[in-house]
């Protein structure tokens, strides 16, 4: 079609090309016309009476209207020369574009579209890419709360949502919910609800704390891990709660995290257990440990915010109030720090790191940690954890100086003969006579 076109506007351009000289010849025959009207005027003026002014308005008129159609038909030849270039232009346009669309097998790229989708009040919301997922965390995540179902961790029976008073007033429920997350820090959940229950006996409110110093604070909290510095932070803490909030914690993530003491673990819990609200995922070292152990976390993490961040990216909102105690309990009965049960745990199939932090070694069938009686002692060992030895700081009622040297001298003697009564062995008859023979051969 682009050929065809343009040779049609072709044919038209040497159509109009050709009328240039006709209309110049029609202005050269009206110039001749109007020369012969000005002889024969004279001439007839000549042989007669004539009136000069009528000639004169008749020669003007013939030459008015001689040089209106002379300019007329001019400008017209113009506007047709110019029309002819800019067809001829755009015929050549349109035949390159066509010769180049022939020659060239490669098509437009088409633009990418944003897909919106409209919202119920209104509004659009853009489609997201799909994000990350781990592999099988849905069926990881089925067989822990099978064996989560019992309920009989440590966390169940005294974690911080079962170590307040539920008689106290809302704003004193809070308050001790906070307390209990500052007292679990690096602390067995045991040793937190033996403190919890003597600060509640005590009087586990604002201005009570207040009122207390900080020796009889530290007595009522010991042995909880870094005992001296969490007074400290209670007393500070509140001091603030008081101050600034009237006497209830803050409402927000933002205002638990300014107070001393309180990292985002505990302002996240704080919110989910004294608020009710679900603001994020309270991650300690039990959900730290697994979260890697599982693959659910896309790069191994270093510390327990990093994983927080890495789980908040792919896991369901209305599950980050539930993965807490779900992964906490399952760290302290099955997948243990040192020595985690393998063999007991439903994961074992799906778990990337299953039987990957087990002794190298396969254990004797009298073991405890054999597979053949692995699975009659794991209810047993998930009641009673193995309890690891721990360095906790000294006590404020310590003992006094001269009964732990007494302590000390009696340890010392009594090591002593141990290592005496190690080192007396009865030798065998025969042995003693080839130590006599060797004696009287070097003598």
């Amino acid at each position: 079609m682009h050929f065809v076109t343009f040779g049609m506007l072709t044919h038209e351009k040497e159509n109009e090309t050709t009328q240039l000289p006709d209309l110049e010849r029609t202005g050269s025959e009206n110039r001749h016309k109007l020369s012969a009207l000005k002889s024969r005027m004279a001439r007839s003026a000549k042989q007669s009476n004539f009136d000069p002014g009528k000639i004169k308005e008749e020669k003007e008129e013939h030459s008015i209207a001689s040089d209106k159609t002379h300019d007329a038909l001019v400008a017209k030849g113009r506007r047709t020369e110019k029309a002819c270039k800019g067809e001829a232009s755009v015929c050549n346009t349109d035949a390159a574009v066509s010769q180049a669309s022939l020659t060239s097998p490669r098509k437009p790229r088409r633009a990418q579209l944003k897909v919106e989708y409209e919202l119920k009040d209104g509004g659009t919301a853009v489609k997201q890419e799909d994000t990350w997922q781990p592999n099988n965390w849905r069926l990881q995540l089925a067989n822990i709360r099978e064996m989560r179902s019992t309920r009989d961790a440590p966390v169940d029976q005294m974690g911080a949502a079962k170590c307040f008073d539920t008689d106290a007033a809302p704003e004193v429920i809070r308050y001790q919910v906070l307390i209990s997350l500052m007292l679990s820090s690096q602390t067995k959940d045991q040793v937190t609800a033996a403190a919890m229950q003597r600060l509640r006996a005590h009087g586990l409110t604002v201005a009570n704390i207040l009122n207390t110093d900080d020796d009889t604070l530290g007595k009522l909290i010991y042995p909880v891990g870094f005992w001296r510095t969490k007074v400290k932070y209670i007393k500070q803490s509140t001091a603030v709660i008081r101050q600034d909030y009237e006497g209830n914690i803050p409402s927000s993530v933002e205002g638990l995290v300014r107070l001393p003491g309180v990292g985002p673990k505990m302002a996240h819990l704080a919110m989910d257990i004294a608020w009710k609200q679900t603001s994020g995922i309270g991650v300690d070292t039990h959900v730290h440990r697994i979260s890697n152990r599982l693959g659910w976390i896309r790069s191994p993490t270093k510390n327990p915010e990093e994983t927080r961040r890495a789980l908040e990216e792919w896991l369901p909102r209305d599950l980050w109030s539930e993965i807490n105690w779900l992964l906490v309990g399952f760290g302290q009965q099955v997948c243990l720090p040192i020595g985690p049960l393998c063999v007991s745990c439903i994961n074992r199939h799906c778990c990337p790191s299953a039987f990957k932090c087990s002794p190298s070694k396969r254990a004797k069938p009298a073991s405890p940690l054999s597979p053949e009686r692995s699975s009659s002692l794991g209810r047993d060992k998930s009641a009673s954890p193995p309890q690891h030895a721990v360095k906790e700081e000294q006590s404020p009622a310590s003992v006094s100086a001269p009964e732990h040297k007494a302590v000390t001298k009696d340890e010392d003697t009594r090591q002593c003969r141990l290592k005496e009564e190690s080192q007396t062995v009865l030798l065998s008859p025969p042995v003693l006579r080839k130590r006599s023979k060797i004696k009287t051969n070097t003598s």
